[in-house]
């Protein structure tokens, strides 16, 4: 593998294998397939969120535990990021992704039998690991895309797929109010099992030109991060929110049903749904990034959030008026998160294009580490103090992340051009 500058730069990087789809004008039905795709298999990590509480009684898990089941699902997210998603620089894309969706409709239907915690927890790992397809299909978008309209594809994709992790909230909410909570995770197993059929008509084949060994690959990864500015600066900036953002969707369905707002499944899940406005963020940021506003846009993305997290605190707790803030402060947060995500991916797939799939894989994994430990800390800060700790920590991530951010002006980044 070739080595990187340390400012991130692409000089020396590999050019596009001839093997993967070459970069034409991409066709506006296949982006919408892609988005789609992505959309319906990011959702498997998220439908638990809003039902930590009935998971956790059915199973007889205790409320200080109850982030641990988003964890987990996180965990094996970060686990596949790190060991499979490299692989799509290794074997032919189209395949390896039906063969991991595969594995995620068999731990999603392992969910919905569970009758323990244990093997529900287990199940909810595999079910992360089954989900790292969507970070081979976002990489294979970027391939289609010419490097003038690069942020404009990939931030379209990249709506899809936040689309689907906001949307997943309130559809798992209101499938457990009319039916149980085992429901949602077998009605997925269905949608994944026809998705893998919908991949293998759809997608043209994707076949890496280099031939790395699998273990080069890992150890390769290990470098990126270390030689490329841009690569390690982005996925702490996106750490420093995500880890906020697991916090806040972990905790809120429990202050929700709690007494102050006393909200059913069907309410929790209309709460969810007002905050998937958020997503309209992704091709926002492509289009700011492709005009060459990385810089002030990512400035605005990330105070966003610790600003929405003081929002929901305004007016009396389980009033009207706090309600609204709450959800003023849940779009809020949503927006700023999905911006710098597409502003961080715009920079990080013009390093290289023989190492998408590692550069991606390094992105995701570090900021989804940030989230299991954001899911993990929320639980147990609400457990012990309520909003007003759980948003206290909240506060903290994203503000070392400006801090971060900051330090940039005291050596700026040479953004890398496109190979």
């Amino acid at each position: 593998m070739p080595r990187m500058p340390a400012n991130g730069g692409a000089r020396d990087a590999s050019p596009q294998p001839a093997s993967h789809p070459k970069a034409t004008p991409v066709s506006g039905w296949l982006i919408l397939f892609l988005a789609t795709a992505c959309g319906l298999i990011v959702a498997n990590l998220y439908y638990s969120q809003p039902l930590v509480g009935p998971i956790s009684a059915d199973l007889g898990l205790s409320p200080r535990a109850a982030g641990v089941i988003v964890t987990m699902t996180q965990v094996g997210y970060g686990i596949g990021l790190l060991l499979i998603v490299p692989l799509g620089d290794l074997f032919e894309n189209r395949k390896l992704v039906i063969s991991v969706i595969a594995l995620g409709a068999l731990a999603m239907l392992a969910s919905g039998f569970a009758a323990t915690p244990g093997l529900f927890l287990a199940a909810a790992l595999f079910i992360g690991i089954g989900s790292v397809s969507v970070q081979i299909l976002v990489p294979y978008a970027a391939h289609l895309a010419s490097d003038e309209n690069r942020g404009r594809v990939v931030g379209n994709v990249m709506s899809g797929l936040m689309f689907g992790i906001m949307l997943s909230r309130p559809v798992s909410s209101f499938l457990t109010e009319l039916t149980n909570w085992r429901v949602i995770f077998f009605v997925s197993t269905g949608i994944m099992v026809v998705l893998m059929v919908a991949v293998r008509l759809v997608l043209p084949v994707s076949r890496p030109k280099t031939k790395p060994r699998y273990f080069e690959l890992l150890g390769s990864m290990a470098r990126l991060m270390i030689t490329s500015r841009v690569l390690r600066r982005r996925a702490l900036y996106q750490a420093s929110l995500f880890a906020t953002f697991s916090l806040f969707w972990t905790t809120v369905p429990l202050l929700l049903a709690g007494p102050d707002f006393n909200m059913s499944q069907a309410g929790i899940a209309l709460f969810a749904l007002a905050g998937a406005a958020g997503a309209i963020a992704a091709p926002i940021g492509g289009r700011m990034a492709d005009r060459g506003w990385m810089r002030p846009a990512t400035a605005i993305a990330m105070a966003s959030v610790p600003i929405a997290l003081m929002l929901t605190h305004l007016g009396t707790m389980g009033s009207l008026f706090s309600l609204v803030v709450l959800v003023a402060g849940a779009v809020m947060l949503d927006f700023g998160l999905t911006c710098n995500m597409v502003l961080g991916q715009r920079a990080i797939f013009s390093l290289g294009a023989a190492y998408r799939n590692r550069i991606n894989g390094v992105y995701m994994a570090t900021f989804f580490a940030a989230g299991a430990v954001g899911s993990a800390v929320g639980g147990w800060a609400y457990a012990h103090g309520g909003w007003m700790w759980a948003t206290a920590i909240g506060m903290v991530f994203p503000a070392l992340g400006l801090l971060y951010y900051l330090s940039e002006y005291l050596r700026p980044l040479e953004m890398p051009k496109a190979p």
